[in-house]
């Protein structure tokens, strides 16, 4: 491991706001703050919002910054990525801001039922081959039902077609009530404070001329979720300086 890397993990270690706890010591002693994040740390009753698959935490930042009547946890398994939300949000004293490291799958050891009002999923990998680990899939929704409040809001932010065209699948299927939906953002009618976050990826994307697609919709606890069965194509197009056969994704 490089000294950059390690220097950021000391950092990281020091940061009153983020959490990392190791799947064994989860296991053994449990996490104190589950339920009581608004109590405990945030010291409020607003709105807790979660960032899933958080990167460098550009989202969680900007959002904190625009919404400070809300609290923003990033979340991600990779802590050099999200050292620098982390360091931004230190630095700029930021306290309705958050981050935990750790994989999505374990989130329910974290939080409360009905503890969550909102969850941001930006730029996920679209894991085209693989259902189950696509984060808004059946699945996941099942998983999110543990601690996101009834109604509560799931935003997808996306470079992919077929993310956005299975998410969208799968929320008519379920009966999901849409709030907002678009294939191309910056040239919609939505009018937002939102549109001015721009994660590094997304910037990327922008550039070299991909429509970033958006879709917001409320949640529903259901007891028989339905898959989508349908055939999507593929995204063809390749990342920044890989082989020809890696499809340009962020892996979280």
């Amino acid at each position: 491991m490089g000294k950059n890397k390690l220097a950021k993990f000391a950092n990281m270690n020091e940061y009153p706001h983020v959490f990392q706890y190791p799947f064994a010591v989860l296991k053994e002693k449990g996490f104190e703050m589950k339920g009581k994040w608004n109590e405990m740390f945030f010291k409020n009753n607003n709105p807790i919002i979660l960032e899933l698959g958080c990167g460098k935490g550009e989202y969680s930042v900007g959002l904190a910054k625009l919404y400070p009547e809300n609290n923003f946890i990033g979340v991600d398994i990779k802590g050099a990525r999200m050292w620098s939300g982390a360091k931004q949000s230190f630095e700029e004293k930021l306290e309705n801001v958050a981050f935990l490291r750790t994989h999505i799958e374990l989130l329910s050891n974290f939080f409360d039922e009905g503890e969550v009002s909102e969850i941001w999923i930006t730029f996920p990998d679209p894991q085209m081959n693989k259902v189950n680990r696509r984060m808004t899939s059946t699945r996941f929704m099942k998983l999110y039902a543990q601690f996101l409040k009834p109604n509560g809001v799931v935003h997808l932010k996306s470079d992919s077609n077929f993310m956005f065209t299975y998410t969208s699948e799968m929320v008519d299927l379920n009966d999901l009530k849409v709030l907002f939906k678009t294939d191309d953002l910056y040239h919609s009618d939505l009018v937002d404070d939102i549109l001015s976050i721009k994660t590094f990826y997304e910037q990327q994307w922008i550039a070299r001329g991909l429509n970033i697609k958006y879709l917001k919709f409320e949640y529903l606890p259901k007891e028989d979720w339905v898959e989508p069965e349908v055939e999507i194509e593929q995204d063809s197009y390749r990342s920044y300086g890989r082989s020809n056969s890696q499809i340009l994704t962020k892996r979280i």
